[in-house]
């Protein structure tokens, strides 16, 4: 085994996430994914606590991306505008690597009752930040946190859809950007239904 390659975290994730769908998360080891990835075991935990922290990798990342996008929206946009903001900002910087392994990582986790806990944490965590952030603008309350909930429901559903397969694999998908607007869109349209 070399001693050094690149990618090593993303080496480590794309191998997890496989093991996880062929054989489980819970009966996927440590020694596995660092195997899997031509990698050492102390490697991987340079890279992440335990197995869980690769469902996890880059939630820091993406909620402070859109933290940032919010507050880098006008002054004078609504509070909905901001969000959109806040998506774009995410959204911008999400990769292939991201698309790739978006339907592994969601088998992982629909196939795990603890995982889908985990996931639905991330979510309250990320709706939090979001809502932090629009608080910082100056909106309160109930309205930062409709938003900030309607903007993390965008941001799965446009994720959901930018990374399920085409009819055609070999078609880029376009950008991330595209489905969170779309995704926002339909959930604000939705939302005037509400009344």
């Amino acid at each position: 085994m070399p001693r050094w390659k690149p990618n090593a975290r993303q080496r480590l994730v794309m191998a997890a996430l496989s093991l996880f769908a062929e054989q489980g998360f819970d009966a996927t080891t440590v020694a596995q994914i660092a195997e899997r990835a031509e990698l050492t075991r102390s490697t991987f935990f340079r890279h992440f606590g335990d197995k869980r922290e690769i469902l996890t990798a880059g939630q820091d990342v993406l909620s402070r991306l859109l933290a940032e996008g919010i507050a880098s929206a006008p002054a004078d946009v609504t509070p909905m505008a901001a969000v959109a903001a806040g998506l774009e900002r995410a959204a911008g910087e999400m990769t292939s690597f991201n698309r790739e392994v978006g339907p592994l990582l969601h088998a992982a986790i629909e196939a795990n009752e603890e995982l889908r806990e985990r996931d639905a944490l991330k979510s309250v965590g990320l709706a939090a930040v979001m809502a932090e952030a629009l608080n910082a603008r100056g909106v309160g309350g109930p309205t930062a946190q409709v938003a900030a909930e309607l903007g993390v429901l965008a941001f799965k559903a446009g994720f959901a859809r930018w990374t399920a397969p085409g009819p055609d694999p070999d078609q880029d998908p376009g950008d991330l950007a595209t489905y969170t607007r779309a995704a926002l869109d339909e959930l604000r349209a939705a939302a005037t239904e509400l009344r």
